[in-house]
């Protein structure tokens, strides 16, 4: 019985992002970047939208089903809470761990930061925001707008809302939790359709990144980017590795090859909230509780994000520095927490760190029009903060996976 291993997605999506890197090269190399970039950009990115516009597509009731079903499966409402400050209470540290990490690399490298020459052109229009804003826009006005504008803190609030109430209604409220875990199901396999065609969508979204920014964009902001993924590797190893090793009593090496699937494709989608359904998969194969996962990782998609976290610090300290000015320590302290608080705000979704950077930059007193100076380069940013996004995610889930485990114990002992 010799019977071949199927390959996982994974292993799919890594040979489509190789893929994608190899031809993305072989474009640049033959036909320039400004021709490959603008060839790619109308013949082969296409699919990769495509593919992302039918995760987008997905997401709103997957999260909004998803939720609800799972604060409807656990059948207590005080275990929804329970549940709930442990998973914000870590997203919360690991982000000021973030914070003080991205602080810490950037100011290592600030004395090799380039003063740059700003173009005419290199304004950007950012909107800027603060934490009472920030708050009154969790809760929504209706039930609609929400669903169509993929404003996805307002959906969980509506789908915990909903989930307690079901919860609370008891006996007349079973009817709607059996309609909600059906529909539920429905979503996750229409999702099942959708990730099927992953790594083609990862290989035309890579093509298009090779081939448009090429080894050209690495010159001069070089040392910002560098920065900025020293940051993010760090985090990785010394917050998620210990995490997982002491909170879930799980082996890194285990963890990172199995959350590898998430990250590869968060790494070139750039979209935690589009990677959510890959995301949930690789929990599920580390035998995370459905209603624990269901429950974490599109509250993680939302308002854990320790990679933008690390990009807004590197990047405060690196255009303060383009334009001449020396942060003090109280404007670092600043930095820090305007980060960990902007990053609950940030949405899940490509580019969304740029628009919360300008609240950082405000804080601080740095024009956030200076944000064009890196802004042709955001995507590679963003590549490497919505991967390390998307592990914290998934960090968070086998972390509150474990510690439920614990008390289940503890309660039957």
């Amino acid at each position: 019985m010799n019977e071949k291993k199927k390959l996982g997605l994974g292993g799919k999506i890594l040979i489509g992002l190789v893929a994608g890197i190899v031809v993305g090269a072989i474009f640049w190399a033959a036909m320039g970047p400004e021709a490959a970039g603008a060839f790619t950009a109308k013949y082969i990115k296409p699919f990769g939208d495509i593919f992302v516009n039918l995760l987008k597509f997905i997401v709103v009731p997957l999260v909004l089903l998803s939720i609800m079903d799972g604060v409807i499966s656990m059948g207590d409402i005080g275990k929804v809470g329970k549940i709930g400050w442990k998973t914000i209470a870590y997203f919360l540290v690991t982000t000021a761990i973030a914070c003080i990490i991205g602080l810490i690399v950037a100011n290592l490298f600030k004395g090799a930061f380039p003063v740059l020459e700003l173009a005419e052109d290199a304004a950007y229009e950012a909107k800027t925001s603060n934490l009472m804003d920030t708050i009154v826009n969790i809760f929504p006005s209706n039930a609609i707008a929400p669903m169509s504008n993929s404003s996805m803190l307002q959906i969980i609030v509506i789908s915990l809302f909903f989930g307690c109430g079901i919860l609370v209604a008891g006996e007349k409220g079973k009817a709607l939790g059996e309609l909600v875990s059906s529909f539920n199901e429905v979503t996750q396999k229409v999702m099942g359709f959708i990730l099927s065609v992953a790594p083609y969508g990862v290989f035309a979204l890579m093509v298009w990144v090779v081939a448009a920014q090429g080894p050209k964009i690495l010159g001069s902001l070089g040392l910002v980017l560098l920065a900025a993924y020293i940051g993010y590797a760090i985090h990785v190893v010394l917050v998620y590795s210990m995490s997982v090793k002491i909170f879930a009593k799980m082996s890194p090496g285990t963890f990172f090859k199995k959350v590898f699937p998430a990250a590869a494709f968060a790494f070139t989608s750039t979209s935690s909230v589009a990677s959510l359904p890959v995301t949930k998969e690789c929990c599920d194969d580390m035998d995370v509780h459905g209603e624990i996962s269901s429950f974490v990782l599109p509250l993680g998609a939302t308002i854990n994000m320790d990679g933008t976290a690390i990009y807004q610090c590197v990047a405060a300290i690196f255009l303060a520095k383009c334009i001449g000015i020396d942060l003090t320590l109280v404007q670092m302290i600043t930095i820090v927490v305007t980060a960990t608080l902007a990053s609950i705000g940030t949405a899940g979704t490509s580019g969304a760190g740029m628009i919360m950077l300008a609240m950082v930059l405000d804080a601080v007193g740095i024009p956030p029009t200076y944000i064009g100076i890196i802004y042709g380069i955001d995507r590679l940013f963003d590549m490497g903060r919505t991967a390390l996004n998307v592990v914290g995610d998934a960090s968070c889930a086998v972390c509150v996976n474990e510690w439920e485990k614990e008390m289940d114990a503890k309660a039957k002992a």
